[in-house]
C-alpha cells in the first residue's frame, strides 16, 4: 500500500490506520534526525522548527573552526565563512525555483524587506502607491509605512490594503482589481500566517507585470513546505526567514531572492558585504557591488546562525521539497478529516482553505475558547500555536511529524473538550502566543 489520497474520503478513525500510513511514509526516517521535546507532540514548526542533529553538528563545526583557525576561518574553515552566504543561497535555490545567483542568505526578514523596498520602490508622478493586504503579518506593514515615511508620503493615502470578505482569506481577483495605474509596488505573503491560505503567486505576478508593477512576496510561511517557481513566474523579489520550516533556530538568518533581470541593480541600502568578493578588502569608499543577489547583503554574516541552516538544508536536499509537500498535504488533510469527524460538535471551525492548491503547511482551527484550549493542550504535552483572538494553529511537519502524532493530537483535543479540562485556564494569551 502507498499513502492514500485523503481529499475525497472520510478517513477511518482508528489509530491503526495512522500506523499504516506511517509504515508507508518515505520520509519517516528523518524523524530520528530531530530533537523532539520529551513526552510531547510538537505542532508549532510553523513558528519555530525543531533542532536537527545535523544543524547541531554544523554549528559545532563552525565553533571548532573558530577555535582552530581564529580569523583564518574566513577562508580556512570547513565551509569558509567568507563564502557561506552564497553557498547557502545555492542550497536554498531549489526550494523556491530560483537560479543560484538569484538567492542569498542574509539579514532578517524585516531588514531584507527594507532592502527590497528601498531598492524597488521608486514613486514617480502619480505612480506612488504600495499594494498589500489587510491580513498580512504586522512587520511587513511596519516596513511599508516606514518606507513611505522616508519618501515623505502619507501611508493613509499611499498604502492600499486589500480587504478580506471573510476575515480569513484574500481573493486573488480582489488583489488584481486594486492594481491601478497609481500602484508602483505590490508586497504580499505567499501564505497568510493566520489561516494558512496559499496565494496564487503565478497568477498575481502575471497580472502585476501586465500593469508594469513591481511585485514581491514574503515567503515566511511557505519556504521549506511549499515548492515555488519564482524564476519562471517572473517574481521580482522575495524575502523569508529560516527558523520556521527550514529549522535554522530561534532568530535564524533570513534570505532573499532577486530575479536575474534585476541583477546588477544598485542596492537601495549599501553595505560592505554587498561588494564583489574580489575587491571587498580593497576598502574603497566607492561600492563596487556584486552582480548577483549577494549585492543586497549589508553587514557581516552571522556565521553561527548560518551554520545551523547549513546542516538543516542538507536534509532538505535529501528529502526533496516536492516529497515534503506531498506528505505535508496528506498530514494536514488527515488532521482536517479527523477534526471534522471527532470535534465538530465541540464548536471548532476549520478556517483554512480546504483545497490543496490553496493551503500552506498548517491547519487553522477557530474556537471561542482558543487561548485556554491551547493551554490545556500544552498541559497534555501537545505544543500548538495561538493567534488572538480565537485561532489555534497546528502544523504537522513532514520531516518530524507522524500520522500517529496527528491522531494523538485530535484524541487529546477530544479528551480536553469532553472533560472540559480547558475551563481551568484563563482565555487570555500569554506574553508570547
Amino acid at each position: 500500500m502507498v499513502l492514500k489520497e485523503l481529499s475525497k474520503l472520510s478517513v477511518p478513525q482508528s489509530i491503526y490506520y495512522a500506523k499504516e500510513l506511517d509504515s508507508n511514509d518515505p520520509l519517516d526516517r528523518f524523524k530520528t534526525e530531530f530533537y523532539i521535546p520529551e513526552h510531547s507532540i510538537y505542532m508549532d514548526g510553523n513558528s519555530l522548527g525543531l533542532l536537527s542533529k545535523r544543524a547541531e553538528s554544523a554549528l559545532l563545526q563552525s565553533m571548532e573552526d573558530w577555535k582552530t583557525h581564529g580569523i583564518n576561518g574566513w577562508t580556512d574553515a570547513k565551509q569558509p565563512w567568507f563564502y557561506m552566504a552564497e553557498e547557502l543561497g545555492k542550497m536554498t535555490a531549489p526550494l523556491i525555483g530560483a537560479k543560484e545567483e538569484e538567492t542569498i542568505t542574509t539579514g532578517s526578514i524585516t531588514t531584507n524587506l527594507h532592502q527590497m523596498l528601498s531598492t524597488f520602490y521608486k514613486p514617480n508622478g502619480t505612480k506612488t502607491k504600495i499594494l498589500a493586504d489587510s491580513l498580512t503579518f504586522p512587520s511587513d506593514i511596519y516596513a511599508i509605512k516606514a518606507q513611505l515615511d522616508l519618501h515623505g508620503l502619507q501611508p493613509k493615502e499611499h498604502l492600499i490594503q486589500v480587504t478580506s470578505s471573510d476575515g480569513r482569506t484574500i481573493n486573488e481577483d480582489d488583489i488584481i482589481n486594486e492594481m491601478t495605474n497609481e500602484v508602483s509596488l505590490v508586497l504580499l505573503p505567499s501564505v497568510l500566517y493566520r489561516s494558512g491560505q496559499l496565494l496564487d503567486i503565478k497568477k498575481i505576478t502575471k497580472a502585476a507585470h501586465e500593469k508594469n508593477i513591481i511585485i514581491g512576496f514574503d515567503l515566511a510561511h511557505s519556504i521549506g513546505v511549499v515548492p515555488h517557481e519564482l524564476h519562471n513566474w517572473g517574481v521580482d523579489f522575495a524575502v523569508w526567514c529560516t527558523y520556521k520550516y527550514l529549522n535554522s533556530g530561534p532568530g535564524g538568518v533570513g534570505g532573499l531572492f532577486v530575479h536575474e533581470k534585476h541583477l546588477g541593480l544598485k542596492p537601495g541600502l549599501a553595505g560592505w558585504f554587498g561588494s564583489k568578493k574580489d575587491v571587498q578588502f580593497d576598502m574603497s569608499h566607492d561600492l563596487e557591488h556584486a552582480q548577483s543577489a549577494g549585492a543586497f547583503q549589508i553587514g557581516t554574516p552571522h556565521i553561527f546562525s548560518m551554520s545551523t541552516l547549513n546542516g538543516s538544508l542538507e536534509i532538505f536536499s535529501e528529502a526533496g521539497i516536492h516529497q515534503i509537500r506531498e506528505k505535508s498535504l496528506k498530514l494536514t488533510r488527515y488532521l482536517m478529516e479527523l477534526t471534522s469527524l471527532k470535534l465538530h460538535h465541540y464548536g471548532f471551525t476549520i478556517a483554512n482553505p480546504d483545497e490543496d492548491l490553496r493551503r500552506g503547511g498548517h491547519v487553522c482551527l477557530e474556537h471561542p475558547e482558543a487561548a485556554r484550549i491551547c493551554k490545556a493542550l500544552k498541559n497534555n504535552g501537545v505544543i500548538p500555536d495561538f493567534r488572538s483572538p480565537n485561532v489555534i494553529r497546528l502544523a504537522p511537519i513532514a520531516l518530524y511529524t507522524s500520522f500517529e502524532d496527528v491522531w494523538n493530537v485530535v484524541q487529546t483535543l477530544e479528551e480536553i473538550m469532553d472533560s472540559k479540562e480547558y475551563e481551568q485556564f484563563t482565555n487570555h494569551r500569554n506574553i508570547i502566543a
